[in-house]
């Protein structure tokens, strides 16, 4: 946990019962802590070099490449598998058995027969053998409205629409980035020591970077391929525009469930980048001009920012109006007072709604990087604290923490069918977390551990009602179904930001709240919702690429350009 003594002790971080609702988690944005964002900052100090060690690719788009990012340290490659895949057997869902690229990150440089090796079983992804100098496994698919066109404009010596490609925004996305052991690549236990994987998920980061890379690559060389006389390159600026999307559904809801401790860590470091802008007495000139100016690309972002889905819909419109409501309040604000930040803060919490609020906060972090940015070392957790039960701690201390942690859950009527209309459980085919109907489907035998808040609720019955003993242990003696109950409560006692207040199985939930903030610590954009379970993303849009990268590198690429 980050423990600081703070000047200003009335300005306070922000009330867990309010910011960790469902509603204000899925208006999350990505912020100076977003784990993309730390990854590069660490490339440009660290003065990472890249290089393509390989790309043997035909013209019909089907080959390997091998791309290494050396470090000050040691060395990682990514070796991608490109692949010409029919259209009929192109999926996003999980059950796939067939993508256009798969990719690993392989742990130093490979030599000719690990490439054979991984030759026979990335393209396969689960069902292949990784061994322990995989450390992450990927793959993805073209995009169908993109991919081909551009071919084609490069391969007319012409370059492609800037709107168009902006509409979209990326040429390949990815359906998984699978690390920390899963399917037999290296666990992360064995390379978190090293200083280039402090911080989380910053081997999938990089992963995710040089698959940008090789996409870019991928394009450019079909094109030549189709016309050698007049394909061109791709213009730098529209480069910039194309990220990486990707796919994410189900699988990735319960994380912010499963790891209390780590997302209290994020939500916390958060947070207390916040209290340090906000506890800022006198704004610098510098510091008010980065604001103003990002605030205006931050417009151009939400108008960029596109959606089909009548939810996303609802939410741009409303951030769009925020920052236009923003835009114009700034215009007279008086920055010269004391504690302005503060004095912003609190006016959006009145004039915004979660969407721009949230937005606001991450604009806030902006100017303020010599404040902000060492938090992301406080990011990480070791997730074997607080799970060891204090058998000792009085019941009445366990009463107050049900009572002061899970009010609102103390408060529902569990009787009702509508607070209890869904059950998580794992599917036997992928064994991937699944959302079901209760009352429809008969799947309450298989129902996971994953609606903190009931549980709580039925345990602080049995709690009411006990009169065998004081202490924790004597409870759990004739109770031992709420071990897992009394856990979480005792890790939530000391993580103030460990545990979703909020229905997790309610008519009314939406898994895509979860995705969405686990997807903006990431520092994903363009939430695109494509229903309330799975959604799709833009990693790494508006990025510098491996050989821009120490040509005096910005830390604002995730706010477009304003157009000129």
């Amino acid at each position: 946990m980050v423990t600081i003594t703070h000047a200003s002790s009335n300005i306070r971080y922000r009330d867990a019962n309010a910011l960790m609702t469902l509603s204000r988690l899925g208006a999350f944005h990505q912020s100076r802590l977003s784990f993309m964002r730390v990854l590069l900052r660490r490339l440009y100090v660290e003065k990472w070099s890249f290089s393509r060690r390989q790309f043997e690719i035909d013209h019909k788009g089907v080959g390997v490449a091998v791309y290494t990012a050396q470090g000050p340290e040691r060395c990682y490659s990514l070796v991608a598998f490109a692949n010409d895949l029919p259209p009929e057997k192109r999926s996003d869902r999980v059950i796939a058995t067939e993508w256009d690229a798969t990719f690993t990150l392989f742990d130093g440089l490979p030599s000719d027969q690990d490439i054979e090796r991984l030759r026979a079983n990335i393209p396969l992804q689960e069902e292949g053998r990784a061994s322990e100098t995989e450390l992450c496994l990927s793959r993805a698919n073209r995009s169908v409205r993109l991919w081909e066109y551009i071919v084609g404009a490069l391969a007319g010596g012409e370059q492609p629409d800037m709107d168009l490609v902006r509409s979209v925004g990326y040429l390949m996305r990815t359906t998984a980035v699978y690390g920390s052991g899963k399917f037999g690549v290296s666990d992360r236990e064995a390379i978190q020591d090293r200083n280039e994987c402090r911080g989380p998920f910053q081997i999938e980061m990089l992963t995710v970077y040089l698959i940008r890379n090789f996409v870019i690559d991928l394009v450019e060389h079909l094109a030549h391929a189709r016309d050698p006389d007049r394909a061109v390159k791709l213009d730098p600026m529209i480069k910039r525009a194309l990220g990486i999307g990707n796919s994410t559904g189900l699988g990735m809801a319960p994380f912010l469930i499963n790891h209390p401790i780590l997302i209290n860590n994020w939500i916390l470091a958060k947070e207390e980048a916040l209290l340090r802008v906000r506890q800022v007495k006198q704004a610098a000139e510098a510091e008010i001009e980065t604001f103003q100016n990002l605030l205006l690309r931050a417009e151009q972002n939400a108008l960029n920012w596109s959606s089909e889905h009548p939810l996303q819909q609802e939410k741009l419109t409303r951030l769009r109006a925020d920052l236009a409501n923003l835009i114009a309040y700034v215009q007279t604000y008086d920055f010269s007072a004391a504690y302005p930040w503060e004095t912003l803060f609190t006016w959006s919490k009145e004039h915004l709604s979660e969407e721009g609020q949230e937005q606001l906060v991450s604009l806030l972090l902006e100017p303020y990087g010599h404040l902000v940015d060492g938090l992301s070392d406080c990011m990480d957790a070791d997730e074997t604290l607080g799970l060891r039960i204090d058998g000792r701690m009085p019941l009445s201390d366990l009463k107050a923490i049900c009572t002061d942690v899970y009010k609102w859950a103390l408060d529902l009527d569990w009787s009702e069918p509508a607070n209890t209309a869904r059950a998580w459980y794992v599917s036997e085919e992928k064994l991937e977390p699944r959302l079901g109907e209760r009352y429809e489907e008969d799947i309450a035998d298989y129902e996971q551990p994953l609606q903190p808040g009931r549980d709580v609720a039925q345990m602080y019955e049995a709690l009411e009602s006990f009169e065998g003993g004081s202490t924790t242990a004597a409870f759990l003696l004739k109770h031992p179904e709420f071990r897992h109950v009394v856990r979480r409560c005792q890790m939530a006692a000391k993580f103030p930001y460990a545990e979703i207040r909020d229905n997790t199985i309610c008519a009314q939930m939406m898994p895509i709240d979860l995705l969405r903030a686990k997807l903006s610590f990431f520092g994903a954009g363009h939430f695109d919702p494509r229903s309330d379970r799975w959604l799709r993303i833009n990693m790494f849009q508006g990025a510098p690429f491996p050989s821009e990268l120490q040509n005096a590198y910005k830390d604002d690429w995730v706010y477009p350009p304003l157009p000129v």
